[in-house]
């Protein structure tokens, strides 16, 4: 079906009729399986070599270094820049940073390369990686309010958000089972192959030249992204939920404490637990495609967020394993609920001259909260130990719903159409 196909917005397969958005979700799914095989490898390859737990802390931390710190002039790039031509340019980037991993794996490489100098060349190319996500994150933002009418923006949300978590969790397990069967070095080609047909999809792309031509300074182009999303009291209050249940939400960091002291359930129980929250969020994202909580979406994002923080307080609570997987399946269900309204607003409320701006702010709202989260988990679990520190987590959750509610009374009965047609809002003060 071509672009100038009538809109149906109850067909829940709309968006995936243009070409164009096909050839996104391809790009999409096997840039995110390979980036998932990816981080789970390094990890491996490089405890295997340094025997250190410090050394995998520090590849997080010299990924998101170069992606946070690069994330707002990204966005002015992506912004006035023709999206499928950076997009190649960034796939470029990633696939020669992961080739150089790839080299130094094998076998034959250890007579010219000591082992001593393979793990910082693997973190300079990690380095790499990072800034190319600097730039990843704005573009891909930015095309996809290009490819398909303002109309399907739920839809395209809901299956760019599908796509997404789909790949991220079979991604990770495809990655360890070949790890585990054929090596480093074979799994690190495979990565290859998926990032080239990642590539492929970009090539099917239409040019999308700029709509915005900076005549102001880098600085003043930056300033005026921060500026709009801190105008509008609905993308700001979207992006604080975000953050804040995230930090607070960060309990699921400490799953493997549930699964071998609470639970007596083991890494085999451990594996059960964190796959019911991800199958939650694929199962939810699917069904939404049909049933969409677009109706009234600031209402339905408050009510999913208070469902996640209940979850978690439920999941800490639970002296049951097959309990605790009910509340962890619930959890990913209603993350994943407001993950699509919260993208949903950021494409509507958008305009096309500011994504990559407005996606950079974003990014560096949310790019570090899950490893902040994570360690907010650890620091309260050490101070009240672990059940209480769930249970905090979860109802700090509730509480940032609360005062976002109070705050935002006057967003609660806007349905889609109204956000669609809205101006940016003043903020809450």
């Amino acid at each position: 079906m071509k672009d100038s196909a009538i809109i149906d917005k109850q067909d829940p397969y709309a968006a995936l009729r243009y070409k164009e958005f096909r050839s996104y979700m391809g790009m999409r799914f096997f840039f995110t399986f390979a980036y998932q095989m990816q981080a789970v490898i390094i990890g491996f390859h490089i405890y295997h070599l340094t025997k250190d737990p410090l050394a995998l802390g520090l590849i997080g931390l010299c990924e998101a270094i170069p992606s946070i710190g690069i994330a707002l002039y990204g966005g002015y790039i992506a912004d006035k820049s023709e999206k499928r031509g950076l997009l190649l340019k960034i796939f470029i980037g990633v696939f020669l940073c992961s080739l150089v991993m790839t080299i130094v794996t094998l076998q034959q490489m250890h007579t010219y390369v000591p082992v001593k100098y393979i793990v910082p060349i693997m973190y300079l190319m990690v380095f790499g990686i990072g800034i190319a996500r600097g730039f990843y994150n704005p573009a891909a933002f930015s095309i996809m309010g290009q490819i398909v009418p303002k109309e399907l923006y739920p839809n395209s949300s809901t299956w760019n958000s599908s796509t997404y978590m789909t790949a991220s969790i079979i991604g990770p397990a495809v990655g360890g089972l070949i790890y585990a069967f054929f090596g480093v070095t074979v799994t690190y080609c495979v990565i290859l192959f998926f990032i080239l047909i990642a590539l492929g999809c970009i090539a099917f792309f239409k040019k999308h030249p700029p709509r915005y031509i900076p005549k102001e300074s880098i600085m003043k182009s930056l300033t005026e992204g921060v500026q709009f999303v801190f105008k509008s009291k609905m993308m700001l209050g979207a992006m604080s939920l975000d953050l804040f249940s995230v930090f607070f939400g960060g309990a699921v960091a400490l799953l493997p404490v549930f699964a071998n002291d609470i639970l007596k359930v083991g890494s085999e129980g451990l594996g059960f637990m964190r796959a019911s929250a991800s199958a939650g969020a694929v199962l939810t994202m699917f069904v939404m495609t049909r049933i969409s909580p677009m109706r009234k979406p600031w209402r339905n994002l408050l009510i999913a967020v208070v469902g996640f923080g209940t979850s978690i307080i439920c999941y800490g609570l639970s002296k049951n394993f097959y309990l605790t997987l009910m509340f962890l399946f619930a959890e990913g269900s209603f993350d994943s609920v407001s993950v699509l309204i919260r993208s949903t607003i950021m494409q509507l409320l958008t305009p096309d001259e500011m994504r990559g701006r407005v996606s950079a702010v974003n990014s560096m709202f949310i790019g570090s909260s899950n490893e902040i989260g994570a360690f907010e988990s650890g620091l309260t679990a050490k101070l009240m130990r672990t059940v209480p520190a769930v249970v905090f987590g979860g109802c700090m959750t509730i509480l940032v719903a609360g005062i976002t509610y109070s705050k935002t009374k006057s967003l609660l009965g806007l349905t889609l159409d109204d956000i669609s047609g809205s101006k940016t809002e003043p903020a809450a003060v």
